[in-house]
């Protein structure tokens, strides 16, 4: 019998759960799938007409390397990719730099350039995938050196499908891969807005991301409070910049976590779409139904994976991606076995993606819509997850803002709050982990992980003495003069920053030019 007595959010969980349990205005709180308050789900048919996208985050190395990967994992049946960068690319350094040191390729993939960028997608039909790249600081560089690429092989803007995580909120409160402090890291955000709804109009322009807030702590509740109050934020800043709230709100996307506790989670997804659609309606006056649904991304929890009997963690796996399509997300990542190790391996990714073909084709799951509406205990989940988000939030803005509340320290504070009490639980055994705190073997089998070359650091650098000594060295010069020159004043950037990349200026060329005007963010400055 489990001993689990309590929600990961701190409701106690009931023996049993009868009608008297359900709220009183349930069918209003239901509505229908695919009409306000999308409870049910944001479309009318959900996986009926078709699944879920089902992506795998890949990225390791070079270019070359995880090119070779994606391929794989379209032959496989991947229906979508997701793009993994190293630690450099993320904070806007070329892998030359003395600060990237040791970390290239090592968790993502390194791009300095479009040239590393043509690599990444050689022979993979732009106009036919959708990518999705896991990138916040500069996810706008990114984003550009994708489109160039696209256009050099005849594929226009109007034609791409995927989306940026371009979510620099999240990264003061829980990850830390910031560049510039937050008042021109939300211009860029909104000036990536505008740019796609002209240039790349299908483009998800942002990923709100409560993801990394969950595996650095958060509860449910915590991190669908925080994430919608960033949304919030991201919202107000795109209309201070001039946008309307149904020219850019129908593009916004979101990226939750799954854990194994099946029913909570199912519980979290419904309260959090019900939640962000009044917000959008009732708040900021969005008209259009597409400005009001909570689409996202599902991402099985990296932080339940055991490097202690790595093969259980197939098991997890699936109970979290189970949930993740239970709670009607529009596409998922499945965690290969072997991530609590190191990179996973070629069959491990395959094994993660054949667990969401077997929910997609072998199970009941895409033959109706939202198959726990009203259930007992779901429905009582979903309404106190619900209002205790609500409650949450209001504590976030009654320190002014999403911004006022992060400089205030509030939403660290409280998911770290929340990371000692689930480090004490398994620590003392009432949070069961099995095979770490029981169910423990003596000896581990041996397992063979897959490594990174060393000699990749080397080989970038090779690339880049290279491509500075073949490109117009003054073209580049002006290029990125004019992006200063933008990034001082109020237009958009990223026009200028498209110029300058093409010109072959590299990722920490254009983010050096912006940090030059705009300054680097430290955790001890004031907003």
């Amino acid at each position: 019998m489990s001993e689990r007595r309590s929600s990961e959010s701190g409701f106690p969980i009931k023996g049993v759960y009868t009608a008297t349990d359900l709220p009183g205005d349930l069918d209003s709180r239901l509505g229908v799938p695919g009409e306000f308050p999308y409870t049910r789900g944001v479309y009318p048919t959900m996986y009926t007409s078709r699944p879920w996208t089902m992506r795998q985050y890949a990225g390791f190395g070079t270019a070359t390397e995880s090119n070779a990967r994606y391929h794989q994992l379209l032959r496989a049946g991947t229906m979508g990719l997701s793009v993994a960068f190293d630690l450099p690319t993320q904070m806007g350094y070329d892998s030359d730099d003395p600060i990237a040191h040791g970390e290239v390729g090592k968790v993502g993939v390194a791009i300095d350039s479009i040239e590393d960028m043509r690599l990444l997608f050689d022979g993979i039909p732009l106009d036919k995938v959708s990518t999705s790249m896991t990138i916040n600081a500069p996810g706008s560089v990114l984003l550009l050196l994708y489109q160039l690429v696209a256009e050099e092989n005849g594929v226009p803007g109007a034609a791409l499908n995927g989306t940026i995580q371009n979510d620099i909120l999240k990264e003061y409160i829980a990850r830390g891969t910031y560049i510039f402090p937050p008042k021109p890291s939300l211009r860029l955000v909104a000036d990536t807005f505008g740019y796609c709804r002209t240039e790349v109009p299908k483009w998800n322009t942002i990923s709100i991301s409560g993801y990394h807030m969950a595996e650095a702590g958060a509860s449910p509740v915590q991190e669908i409070a925080f994430t919608l109050a960033n949304g919030v934020e991201y919202v107000r800043a795109a209309i201070a910049a001039g946008l309307a709230v149904d020219d850019f709100a129908p593009r916004l996307s979101f990226f939750f976590v799954a854990r194994t506790t099946l029913l909570e989670e199912v519980a979290k997804f419904r309260a959090a779409r019900r939640i962000w659609a009044r917000l959008m309606r009732d708040e900021f006056g969005a008209k259009n139904p597409k400005s009001m649904m909570l689409r996202f991304h599902t991402q099985t929890a990296g932080v339940q994976l055991t490097a202690q009997q790595p093969e259980v963690n197939l098991v997890r796996v699936a109970v979290q991606g189970l949930g993740a399509v239970l709670g009607g997300t529009q596409s998922l990542h499945t965690n290969s076995f072997d991530e609590a190790i190191a990179l996973p391996t070629e069959k491990a990714a395959r094994l993660a993606l054949r667990t969401q073909q077997v929910l997609a084709y072998e199970t009941d799951l895409t033959g109706t819509v939202d198959p726990f509406a009203g259930s007992y205990v779901v429905e009582a989940m979903t309404a106190e997850i619900e209002a205790a988000a609500d409650a949450l939030m209001t504590r976030v803005f009654e320190h002014g803002s999403a911004v006022d509340a992060i400089e205030a320290g509030f939403q660290k504070r409280e998911i770290e709050q929340s990371a000692y009490r689930i480090a004490q639980e398994i620590d003392s055994g009432e949070r069961v982990v099995v095979g770490l705190n029981r169910f423990a073997i003596d000896a581990e089998e041996p397992y063979e992980p897959l490594r990174v070359d060393p000699s990749i650091e080397a080989a970038q650098a090779e690339r880049l003495a290279k491509l500075r000594a073949e490109r117009d060295g003054a073209a580049v010069e002006r290029a990125l003069a004019e992006l200063r020159t933008a990034a001082s004043g109020t237009g958009n950037v990223l026009y200028p920053m498209k110029e300058a990349l093409r010109e072959r200026a590299t990722v920490g060329e254009v983010c050096g030019a912006l940090r030059e005007v705009w300054g680097l963010y430290r955790p001890t400055d004031r907003f």
